[in-house]
């Protein structure tokens, strides 16, 4: 059967159903006093409907999720949130429009809203004794009020680090500097990892509080010294930029944290880490809980 096929993705039934089991996993908590006990659904109200017998509060499983408030069929929801996890390059809103029959604006709120859902809170450092975590930093875009110009003093920066082999974490600058590169890193990666980088000269400082420090000189044509090297994060580098040139086209400041979040999100739930399709989305919603957005934010 075809995971598209799932009643969840066609009826709204279905669709409460599914998301009370990744929300409330050990079963219904209610989000205005986070009472479990005397929980009952309302008789004669709408889908998925619950009043809580502590607070006497009524509430669905989309109350305090970035879906509350939103007119949109659940199911749709649903089908929205797998074509964007199953996409490797993303989904378009002009894509989701035409393929969930809702306005484009819908869709573009849509989409920004399930990025929110992506967003990770990176806790603790990645690597560590014998791991190698790889670093470097791509630009991207242009900021606001710059002129295009030579060089990428115009462009937005996307500094990245992987370990090989596990999670990738992306963080965006305003410029890259020594003392910016050097607090992201030492604050995502342990000490004791083995960091690999290219030549640029701030490397050379921030190399030295690792373990071990291997880098590659890209600009004369080196991308592989023995064990150095940042080939993962150039594979990486290059499906994001062919997602946001070809897909998403344009991307302002203002937005940018949640594409690299999507896109961080997707590679970090992976098929080479038992991750499929199904399971993406499944976590993708697991994520919804306790982040609002609204219409307000600029386009």
């Amino acid at each position: 059967m075809s995971i598209l096929s799932a009643p969840h993705f066609h009826s709204e039934t279905a669709a409460y159903a599914r998301l009370e089991e990744i929300v409330w996993p050990n079963g219904p908590v209610c989000p205005h006093c986070g009472g479990v006990d005397r929980i009952t659904p309302v008789k004669g109200g709408r889908i998925g409907l619950r009043r809580c017998g502590q607070c006497k509060g009524q509430f669905t499983c989309k109350v305090g999720t970035v879906f509350e408030d939103s007119k949109i069929k659940l199911h749709k929801w649903f089908q929205a949130a797998h074509l964007l996890a199953s996409s490797k390059k993303g989904i378009s809103s002009h894509q989701l429009h035409r393929t969930l029959g809702v306005t484009y604006k819908t869709a573009w709120f849509m989409s920004h809203r399930l990025r929110e859902a992506m967003v990770g809170g990176n806790g603790g450092t990645i690597g560590g004794s014998g791991k190698v975590v790889e670093a470097d930093e791509t630009f991207i875009g242009r900021k606001k009020g710059f002129a295009k110009k030579p060089g990428a003093g115009h462009k937005m920066v996307v500094v990245s680090l992987v370990e090989r082999g596990g999670p990738l974490r992306s963080v965006i600058l305003d410029s890259v500097s020594r003392p910016d590169v050097e607090r992201i890193v030492k604050q995502n990666v342990s000490r004791e990892s083995h960091l690999m980088t290219d030549e640029a000269p701030y490397y050379r400082t921030i190399g030295k509080g690792f373990a071990a420090h291997g880098a590659v000189e890209h600009s004369a044509g080196e991308y592989v010294r023995g064990d150095a090297h940042t080939n993962t994060l150039e594979g990486i580098f290059s499906v994001f930029k062919r997602g946001m040139k070809g897909v998403y086209q344009h991307c302002s400041e203002q937005h940018l944290h949640r594409y690299v979040a999507e896109f961080d999100f997707r590679y970090n739930n992976r098929v080479r880490l038992g991750v499929n399709d199904e399971a993406r989305t499944t976590r993708a919603l697991q994520g919804i809980v306790g982040k609002r957005l609204t219409y307000r934010i600029a386009h």
